[in-house]
């Protein structure tokens, strides 16, 4: 390695061919762990478009999932159990786990990864640039690095989640 990371060809180096079992294999869902899970189901549906696919709830252990993609509401099955097969099966997803009562909870908070100890720093959402005046338009609650030093990267969004713990008061729209 070297002081920048590692080198293009040490990366291909790095990588090796998977077992034939994960063929099959896919990037499914990224789980984001939140404190108010009705202003995060806001900010995901109403801001970002994306459709809840699908709720789970765990009495014996206090905490709810909340599935959500960017998926036509028209093809969500009605069936539960044709529902979570169809829900499983599609690429992408965000899985909102909120435990309860931590909503209300002035001493619970989530680290965001964001500040140290580093950890998790981002998603990606990509959207057309005329897409980003809305957002700002109605002052939403999250940092928004728009990239254009790299071409392949122009028109994504890097979402920060921190969005359920700015007040708003402090809103800010960082480009």
């Amino acid at each position: 390695m070297t002081d920048q990371g590692l080198t293009n060809e040490a990366a291909v180096a790095a990588c090796k061919e998977g077992n034939p079992i994960t063929k099959d294999f896919m990037m499914q869902q990224t789980m984001l762990r939140v404190k108010d899970p009705v202003k995060s189901l806001d900010f995901y549906t109403r801001v970002l478009g994306m459709t809840l696919l699908q709720k789970f709830d765990f009495p014996s252990m206090q905490f709810s999932l909340y599935f959500l993609g960017f998926e036509d509401k028209k093809e969500i099955p009605a069936d539960v159990k044709e529902r979570t097969a169809w829900t499983f099966s599609r690429r992408a997803t965000i899985e909102l786990t909120h435990n309860w009562g931590s909503e209300t909870d002035d001493s619970q908070s989530y680290h965001n990864g964001n500040s140290d100890p580093r950890g998790f720093g981002k998603y990606n959402i990509s959207f057309f640039h005329s897409s980003h005046t809305r957002l700002f338009e109605k002052n939403i609650i999250f940092h928004i690095s728009y990239n254009t030093s790299l071409p392949s990267l122009a028109g994504t969004a890097l979402i920060v989640p921190v969005l359920n713990e700015i007040p708003p008061s402090e809103i800010r729209n960082v480009l």
